[in-house]
């Protein structure tokens, strides 16, 4: 314990080695799981209170299953890109901007059908569909694919808390503190809703706006926290 303070605080000068492991492995890899686990957390208490059911997770409006199509078209579609583009598409970039173009076109989605429809499981079932949609697309490509893109795709899906910078430890820190700033901007709404929604317009609480903001949170939670950790090196 004394060596591990020494080399967080850095007042005396220490093993070198440790230090290094310490400051440049073993701390990013802690504060990630902190930020993943915590984002992951807000994210399901968020979808639990919209659609005031325990069962619901931060995965229910389909942005985990948008992400995985993306890097499934990346990943199993790689002896596609060759030349000058190759080195960006075998990067692990290349993976979180698949990733994340998934779950953006999937966030809009929803984010357009819900100043659309009134009720808030209409959304359950739009997001449950797409998930069925994007893992019948996802099969298909692997049924097709080599086994080499194939484990590629399965490494991604396990995910990881390692192979972060500081830098990308800022980013993901970044946008940690969006959500959970979203999060708290509609915390009394979110204790109205719990009553129920006739209650909470009763109260004066915008739904549609609301749920609007709830949705934007939780994506940016569910979705790009989960898939920034997912960096992966191909």
């Amino acid at each position: 314990m004394e060596e591990i303070y020494r080399s967080l605080t850095g007042i005396t000068e220490g093993n070198s080695t440790w230090d290094y492991i310490i400051i440049n492995y073993r701390l990013p890899k802690t504060i990630t799981a902190i930020l993943i686990g915590s984002g992951l957390a807000v994210s399901g208490l968020l979808m639990q209170t919209l659609f005031r059911n325990p069962l619901a997770g931060p995965y229910v409006l389909g942005l985990s299953s948008g992400a995985s199509l993306g890097v499934a078209l990346l990943t199993m579609g790689a002896g596609l890109f060759s030349g000058i583009l190759g080195d960006f598409f075998f990067s692990k970039w290349a993976v979180v901007l698949a990733a994340s173009s998934g779950s953006l076109l999937v966030m809009l989605a929803v984010l357009s059908t819900s100043h659309k429809v009134k009720d808030t499981m209409t959304l359950l079932i739009i997001g449950l569909m797409v998930a069925s949609l994007t893992s019948a697309i996802v099969s298909v490509l692997a049924f097709f694919s080599t086994s080499e893109d194939l484990q590629l795709y399965i490494f991604w899906s396990f995910g990881s808390l390692g192979n972060l910078s500081w830098q990308e430890v800022g980013l993901l820190a970044f946008f940690w503190l969006a959500g959970i700033g979203i999060a708290i901007a509609c915390l009394k709404n979110l204790n109205a809703l719990l009553l129920g929604e006739s209650y909470a317009e009763s109260m004066g609480v915008n739904l549609k706006k609301n749920r609007l903001l709830i949705i934007l949170a939780t994506s940016i939670l569910a979705g790009t926290l989960q898939h920034l950790q997912g960096l992966l090196p191909l």
